[in-house]
């Protein structure tokens, strides 16, 4: 990543692991990215392209030709929460002498994120925003977790928000785009995110996508907003 958003104090705690906590975490991180779908995290670099996260690259527990293992089930959401304790714990305990830090509370709020406990990393990104309204990576990604809850409305208003501070943050207007698509069927809503991502940054590398998306949400024009978007055939 190169976003200092979604860098680097996480790391504190990552060599307190043992090799099996670190390679099941590696496993959930890389489910949860498929899970995850079109949106781009809101600290992550836009050279990652849509549907991918760092953690893509983590290696796969169904490959029999890494070491003879064999295919692994999904982790149970009491053992994600598990994980997720664990990887938290040791942050949690430096939160205690310090709990308005707000790289602690958004790394925090990242690793419940990465489990799919979208109301912990939630409560988490709040508190980071308390600390540091005006960033808008942990907004963006606290956005995408209400939008993960169901709460399109309440993700909406909190990507207008982050781009009250910033208004051409990419991946903000990418994932605002895709709820109000997907969550509003607001045609014309998201294809002005979506175009204005385009017109200001120019360079973004993941405009192939974009404007895959352009042209399927344009495929429910004259679909009234509101309408629950269906799944393209």
């Amino acid at each position: 990543m190169t976003d200092t958003n979604r860098a680097t104090s996480t790391s504190t705690s990552v060599d307190q692991w043992t090799s099996v906590q670190a390679y099941t975490l590696a496993v959930i991180c890389l489910l949860v990215g498929v899970a995850a779908g079109w949106f781009i995290r809101g600290s992550q670099s836009p050279a990652v392209a849509p549907g991918e996260t760092a953690s893509t690259s983590a290696p796969s527990a169904g490959n029999e030709s890494a070491g003879g293992q064999t295919p692994a089930s999904a982790p149970t959401p009491a053992q994600m929460q598990k994980m997720a304790d664990t990887q938290a714990g040791p942050l949690i305990e430096k939160l205690k002498a310090d709990p308005a830090n707000a790289g602690l509370l958004q790394n925090i709020g990242n690793i419940y994120y990465d489990a799919q406990l979208f109301p912990t990393a939630i409560d988490y990104y709040q508190r980071a925003l308390k600390a540091e309204p005006a960033n808008t990576g942990v907004r963006t990604d606290m956005a995408t977790a209400y939008w993960y809850t169901g709460d399109a409305d309440t993700a909406i208003a909190e990507f207008q928000k982050s781009l009250s501070y910033e208004p051409t943050k990419a991946n903000t207007l990418f994932n605002l785009g895709i709820v109000e698509w997907q969550g509003k069927m607001d045609i014309d809503k998201a294809t002005a995110a979506w175009q204005k991502l385009l017109d200001t940054n120019p360079n973004y590398e993941a405009k192939d996508k974009v404007l895959e998306l352009m042209a399927q949400a344009k495929k429910h024009s004259g679909v009234k907003p509101g309408t629950p978007a269906k799944p393209l055939q």
